[in-house]
Parts: C-alpha cells; structure tokens; sequence
C-alpha cells in the first residue's frame, strides 16, 4: 500500500524499540505519517527501487505491506543504520560484495532525500563523530575538558601516567564497527593501572586515548534537541567501586535523577551544536566533587531513552516537533 499523505522516515534497526516507538507515537498524534525502516532488512527484506532518466530520478521503497516514494518524504529522523543482515545461506565469498552494494545503494537512497529535513545531516554526524574535534571545540567555547594524550608511543603513555599522578583511563575514539553503531566489539573507558603499560609496544599497532581520571559526584547524560536541553544524572558514588563507565554492562547506576545545568554550560551547549550544525546530540558530563562540570563527549546518535522512561522528559516530543517544523 501506498501512503497517500506525506511522511517523515525514521531510519533505524529491526532490534530497535522504545525511542523509535515513542517518537512513531509523537508524530501521529501531531497528524503525521511515520514510516520505520530498518536498515538490516535492506536487501532481503525491503525492496528499493531507483529510475533516473533525463528529466527526473525516481526512488520508490518497499517494505512489508507499505511502500514510499522520495516525494512522499518531507523529514528524515537519522536514529541508526545497520549492516545488511544477509542469512546464513549467502556464500562468505559474495557476503563483504552484496554488502558493499547494498550500503552503495542506501547512499544513493540518502542523496534522493537531500530536500527532505534530515535530524541530523550524514555528513554532520560523521564530521562530529570525530571524538578529537569535539574536545577541540569544547574546549575553544570554554568548557572544562579532561587531560587528554592520544598516542601510538608507549613511552609518551608511560609519561603521561606520571603527569595525572596515576590516576588515568584509556578509551578508543571509535567502536570497532564499520557501520554506523552496529553492534561489534566495544571497549569502554576502563582505568589504567602502572601494570599494564609495562608492556605498551603494542600500542604501535593502534594509538589510544588517555585521559585524567576525573573524580565524580555525578554523571549526567544531556540531550540537546534544537535548543531544548533534558538531563538526567546519575549519583557515581552509587556504582564508583565497579568500574568506570556507567555503560558497562553490569552496573548499577541507580536511579536517574533530575539535575539543572547552570546558564553558562547550556549556553555553551547552543554554540557546540551551532559549530556543528547539529539539531540532536547526547552530552557526557561529568560533576566533580567541587562543582565543576567537565565536558566528555558528545553521540550524535545517543542513547536517551532511560531518562524519558525514568524521569518523564518529553525528548520524542521535542524530536518530533523539530521533524515537522
């Protein structure tokens, strides 16, 4: 079936619920059409279609009984993208091709929509993905930034131990997955003991980031949709004693709580997503023991479900309200 009135397109995963179910929600209750695509089911599942003559280009997507054209779609919520899940009766030695093509295929897909009101741009989300650019940024605006030392040499790491008195953690710039957060390997920021850089060589083969253990009262995940701020904070003296990231599977954070950003960070907030022409993101935040808030890293794609489910913010409101603006 067709869909006769316009729609906004929400790129996701077949594994993916609550956030994308409660935005869908937000957008029909405002009288609009959302349409899910779950990016895994391209190519067995969805069916896309491209046309180009000399006049025109026509892209038409197929999925389960409704299907899209690119005219139909007036804004594009960009949550996840997945790799092709291609079964296990695929060849291994076609599956790396019939992947390459499919994403090649889903590029043009994008590119079709380039009209539409994207939350957020691809080429924004890449370029502020780069976790070195943000601290950069964040720093330039004033906000407070860890000791940072990203390197390949194992004597520049061992140095750096020294300067941070010991107290520092490692953590990759990337998740090492080639596909935009696909579930893969993942190493979260764990703390660095003098034990483990007596054997650092290895460190050749892939650099690493090094950060000043920053001591916390709490953590707090920000999510910024168009100027809107929502925050949530987790007391870190709830979970300090088990590891570092409170996203490691296995803590216990806790409940999240309420908490207020002063003026100053919020304002800082605006002219980072002003930097990188970003209408979403979610902010890590530390607060020290002393007040001082301490910038960490912001996801374009980041997680923020618990803190609408736990705490009643409206964030699928305030995505939807952007989408239909």
């Amino acid at each position: 079936m067709s869909l006769s009135r316009d729609v906004i397109l929400l790129i996701t995963h077949s594994g993916d619920f609550f956030t994308i179910d409660r935005v869908a929600e937000a957008l029909a209750k405002k009288g609009v059409q959302p349409f899910r695509f779950d990016t895994d089911k391209f190519p067995l599942e969805v069916q896309l279609t491209a046309q180009f003559d000399k006049s025109r280009s026509y892209h038409k997507l197929e999925y389960g009984a409704n299907s899209i054209s690119t005219e139909q779609v007036k804004a594009v919520w960009m949550r996840r993208i997945w790799e092709p899940n291609l079964g296990k009766e695929l060849a291994p030695q076609f599956r790396e091709a019939c992947i390459k093509e499919s994403l090649a295929t889903l590029d043009g897909f994008w590119d079709s929509l380039r009209a539409a009101r994207w939350v957020d741009n691809l080429e924004r989300i890449d370029v502020a993905h780069n976790k070195l650019r943000q601290l950069r940024v964040a720093s330039e605006l004033g906000l407070i930034i860890p000791q940072t030392l990203v390197t390949n040499k194992a004597d520049a790491a061992r140095e750096f131990f020294q300067k941070v008195k010991g107290k520092m953690v490692s953590k990759l710039l990337t998740s090492l997955s080639r596909s935009m957060e696909q579930p893969a390997f993942f190493l979260y920021t764990s703390v660095v003991k003098e034990e483990d850089l007596l054997d650092a060589e290895s460190l050749r083969y892939c650099p690493m980031v090094f950060q000043e253990e920053i001591p916390k009262q709490l953590e707090l995940r920000v999510v910024y949709v168009n100027g809107n701020v929502f925050v949530g904070a987790l007391d870190a003296s709830i979970y300090a004693g088990a590891k570092v990231d409170w996203r490691s599977p296995g803590v216990d954070v806790g409940k999240w709580q309420h908490h207020e950003l002063p003026e100053q960070i919020v304002g800082c907030l605006k002219a980072f997503m002003d930097k990188f022409g970003l209408l979403f993101g979610a902010f890590d935040f530390i607060v020290t023991p002393s007040g001082e808030y301490v910038f960490l890293e912001v996801n374009p794609l980041g997680e923020w479900g618990m803190l609408e489910k736990d705490l009643d913010l409206p964030i699928s409101e305030a995505i939807a309200n952007v989408l239909i603006s």
